[in-house]
C-alpha cells in the first residue's frame, strides 16, 4: 500500500493513475487530495487526472523521472540505499576550497558514475567543497540545469537517484563535502504543470523568467512548504553538505517571516537533529548584509541575531568584477561600473564596492555596508558557469587576459580573506569553452533562444558566429579535456593552482575571516597592490614595468608567479605582470605606501 497525496487547489476533483489503474481520490485541507492504494509500491508509476483533463501530469514533488520530465513518475524507496558516511563530518566554509562542476561537461560521458572517478584529482588538488550545478530533472538531452520543472528528482540521464547518492557517498568517503545548486526563484519553460495544479507562479511580480514564486500571496503556505521540503530532502535522503540558492534577487516577499527565513530556520533545525552542519549559500546581487546576517532568533529560542536573513555565505561577485574588469578592460553591461585597482582594494576590505555608492550601470545608489561579518560569508571567485558562460563564446580568464593576469587573478582568490570558489577546469587553464547549452523540445521555443542569445552578443559584431546554445557542439565542446593536464601552459597553470591552495590551507593568516586584519595598500598609476595578511605579505605587480617594493625585514619569498622576482635588503623585486608572496615578521612596514588603508 502507499498513500498518495498531492496539492490541487484548482482541481474540483483529482484521481491517481497508478500502473495504469485509475484511483480516485478525496479532497483534504487547503486544497490537497489524498489516496490509499493498496495495489502501490516502491517501483510503481503513478501519474494525476485533473477534472475533465484526460491528459495525466507527473507529480510536482516526484522524486523519480525515469522516462522523461512529460512522463510518469514513479515511487522511490528513499531509505534503500546502504550509506557509509555515518561518520562524516564536513569541513568549516573558514578551510574550504570549493570546486564548481557541471556534471554533463565535467566527463566526457556526464554522469555521476564517471565523475566519480575523479574524485582523488580533487582531492589531491586540495579540494575540500564539491559543488554541482543543478541535478534537478530538465527536459531535453543537455542543459545547466537552471529550467529545472522536477525539482525533488534527479536527472536521469545523469543516472539518476541512486547514482546520485552514489556519488555524494563517494564524496565523503574520499573527504569531499557536497553542495549544490538548487532554483527557487522559477521554473523552466517547458514541463512545468505546477500551474495546472495551483497557484505556484504569481503574476504581480516579475522576474526575467517570468511570473515570481509565489511567497506572499493567495496559496503561497503550500509554495513555501514545496521549497523548504525540496531542500530538506536534499540535506536528508541525499546527504548533501550544503545548498546554494540560485539568484535570490528575483524572490518577492514581503511576508513578515521572508521565505529565506523559514528556509534557514527549518535547516538549522535538522542540521541539529542530524548532528552536522548544514550550509545555505545565496547568489545575490542585492549588496545587502542582511542576506548573511544572523537571523534574530535560533531554533533554540535563544536571541542569536540582527534581523538577517539567516544566510551562511553568499557569492561576491563586487570582488569578480572588479579583478576581471581591472584584468581585461572590459567595460560592457555591468563591468561599466568597474576597471580600477581601487576597487579590488576596497572589494577585499569591505566585500561590497557599491556599498550605498552610486552606480552608473544601475543608474542609482546601491549596497549597502558590511559591519561585523567575516570575510568567510563570503565567496571570491574569478570565474564561475555565469561569468564564462554569458559570454558570446564562453571564453575563459586565460582566453581573454592571458596566462600572466590569470595567475595574478588566481594569488588573488587564494590570498583573500573570502572562501575561494574555482570552476571546473580554471585550475589547469583548461581550453574547452563553458558555453550555454540547451536542448528545448519546442522548435518555436528553441529558435527564440537561439536568435535571442545572437541578440544579447550582437554588439560583439558577431552576429553570426555565436555558438548557437541549441546545439549539440555547443554542448560537447563544453566537456573538459583530461588529456591536457600534464600539456604545457596546462600543467604550468595546474601547479600554480595546486601552490597556492597547498599554500591557503597550510597557513593560518590566510584561512582568517577578519576583515579588519586585512591590510591593503596600492597605486593605481603604477599599478601594484600589496596586501597584508598577518604574517604574509602577497604583492602584485599589475604594471608593464619591474617593480621593487620595501618589505619587512627577513622576510622569503615562499610562492611566485615568475621565477625572476627576488629578495634582497628588505626590497623585493618583481617583473612586470607577476605577484610574490612572502612571510615574515609580524612587525610594520616601515614605509608608507600610496593609497594606504588599513
Amino acid at each position: 500500500m502507499h498513500h498518495f497525496s498531492v496539492w490541487a487547489p484548482r482541481a474540483s476533483s483529482c484521481a491517481v493513475q497508478v500502473d495504469g489503474v485509475t484511483y480516485a481520490m478525496s479532497p483534504a485541507s487547503r486544497g490537497w487530495w489524498q489516496a490509499d492504494v493498496d495495489a502501490a509500491d516502491y517501483g510503481s508509476t503513478y501519474q494525476f487526472l485533473l477534472d475533465s483533463d484526460p491528459h495525466p501530469y507527473p507529480d510536482p514533488r516526484s522524486a523519480w523521472q525515469p522516462d522523461s520530465v512529460h512522463g510518469p513518475s514513479r515511487l522511490l524507496n528513499q531509505s534503500s540505499f546502504t550509506w557509509s558516511d555515518d561518520k562524516w563530518s564536513a569541513p568549516p566554509l573558514s578551510e574550504a576550497i570549493i570546486y564548481e562542476l557541471h556534471i554533463g561537461t565535467f566527463t566526457p560521458e556526464g554522469t555521476f558514475t564517471a565523475a566519480i572517478e575523479h574524485l582523488k584529482y580533487l582531492k589531491n588538488l586540495g579540494i575540500t567543497h564539491v559543488e554541482l550545478m543543478p541535478v534537478n530533472s530538465f527536459p531535453g538531452r543537455w542543459g545547466w540545469g537552471y529550467d529545472g520543472v522536477s525539482l525533488f528528482a534527479p536527472q536521469e540521464k545523469y543516472g539518476g537517484p541512486e547514482a546520485l547518492k552514489q556519488l555524494v557517498d563517494a564524496c565523503h568517503a574520499a573527504g569531499l563535502a557536497v553542495l549544490l545548486d538548487v532554483v527557487y526563484n522559477h521554473f523552466g519553460p517547458v514541463g512545468n504543470y505546477t500551474g495546472k495544479y495551483g497557484p505556484y507562479i504569481t503574476e504581480q511580480h516579475h522576474t526575467p523568467w517570468g511570473g515570481a514564486i509565489n511567497f506572499e500571496e493567495s496559496g503561497s503556505d503550500e509554495v513555501r512548504r514545496f521549497f523548504c521540503d525540496n531542500a530538506l530532502m536534499w540535506f536528508r535522503d541525499y546527504h548533501f553538505d550544503g545548498l546554494r540558492l540560485d539568484a535570490i534577487h528575483a524572490f518577492v516577499d514581503r511576508s513578515a517571516k521572508h521565505f529565506l527565513e523559514q528556509l534557514s530556520e527549518e535547516v538549522e533545525e535538522l542540521s541539529n537533529q542530524l548532528g552536522r552542519k548544514l550550509l545555505l549559500i545565496a547568489e545575490s546581487d542585492l549588496n545587502d548584509p542582511q542576506v548573511v546576517s544572523p537571523r534574530n532568533s535560533s531554533t533554540t529560542g535563544e536571541p542569536s541575531g540582527s534581523g538577517g536573513r539567516g544566510m551562511d555565505a553568499q557569492w561576491s561577485d563586487d570582488f569578480h568584477h572588479s579583478i576581471f574588469a581591472f584584468l581585461s578592460g572590459e567595460r560592457r553591461s555591468y563591468y561599466r561600473d568597474f576597471g580600477s585597482i581601487t576597487q579590488i582594494a576596497k572589494s577585499l576590505k569591505s566585500v561590497f564596492v557599491f556599498d550605498g555608492t552610486y552606480s552608473e550601470y544601475r543608474g542609482r545608489a546601491h549596497g549597502g555596508v558590511i559591519e561585523n561579518l567575516s570575510g568567510h560569508r563570503f565567496l571570491g571567485y574569478i570565474q564561475n558557469h555565469d561569468q564564462i558562460g554569458n559570454r558570446a563564446f564562453g571564453d575563459r580568464i586565460v582566453e581573454v587576459v592571458g596566462i600572466n593576469k590569470a595567475k595574478l587573478a588566481a594569488a588573488l582568490i587564494m590570498t583573500s580573506p573570502f572562501v575561494p570558489m574555482i570552476f571546473q577546469g580554471e585550475e589547469f587553464a583548461s581550453s574547452s569553452p563553458f558555453l550555454y547549452f540547451a536542448d528545448h523540445e519546442d522548435p518555436e521555443l528553441s529558435r527564440a533562444v537561439s536568435e535571442g542569445r545572437r541578440r544579447e552578443h550582437a554588439a560583439d559584431g558577431a552576429w553570426d558566429s555565436v555558438p548557437d546554445p541549441e546545439s549539440q557542439e555547443s554542448f560537447e565542446v563544453s566537456k573538459l579535456k583530461w588529456s591536457e593536464l600534464d600539456q604545457a601552459h596546462h600543467k604550468e597553470m595546474l601547479d600554480w593552482y595546486r601552490s597556492l591552495i597547498h599554500l591557503r590551507t597550510s597557513t593560518a593568516s590566510l584561512r582568517d575571516g577578519n576583515l579588519l586584519d586585512c591590510k591593503v595598500s596600492f597605486d593605481e598609476s603604477t599599478e601594484w597592490l600589496t596586501m597584508e595578511r598577518g604574517q604574509i605579505q602577497a604583492i602584485f605587480n599589475f604594471g608593464t614595468s619591474p617593480l621593487s617594493q620595501p618589505v619587512r625585514k627577513g622576510s622569503q619569498i615562499l610562492l611566485t608567479s615568475d621565477p625572476e622576482a627576488h629578495y634582497e635588503h628588505k626590497t623585493v623585486f618583481i617583473p612586470p605582470l607577476a605577484v610574490a608572496i612572502l612571510s615574515g615578521p609580524a612587525d610594520p612596514i616601515d614605509t608608507r605606501m600610496p593609497g594606504e588603508q588599513s
